[in-house]
């Protein structure tokens, strides 16, 4: 398998996990985070990631009550195997 290393940061949330509090998108300064239209399988609206602007900062995955339902990359992350994002 190849090792990659991701070129800027990002954050990915897990839309089965998210329960739509909007916690993170409240406290994200770079404000790259939204509710989405769909909602999941539990009926919440879920965030998610805009896909431009994340600094890697974490304070989303901070504030989120939900474990496991925000990942946060900062650039330069290193990884082997399938995609992340």
């Amino acid at each position: 398998m190849e090792k990659k290393v991701f070129e800027k940061a990002l954050v990915k949330v897990e839309p089965e996990l998210c329960k739509g509090c909007g916690l993170c998108i409240e406290a994200c300064p770079p404000q790259v985070l939204k509710f989405h239209k769909k909602f999941n399988s539990k009926g919440y609206h879920y965030a998610y990631y805009l896909g431009e602007g994340c600094t890697g900062c974490g304070v989303c995955f901070y504030a989120c009550p939900e474990p496991e339902a925000i990942v946060v990359y900062k650039k330069g992350y290193e990884y082997i195997g399938e995609e992340v994002a």
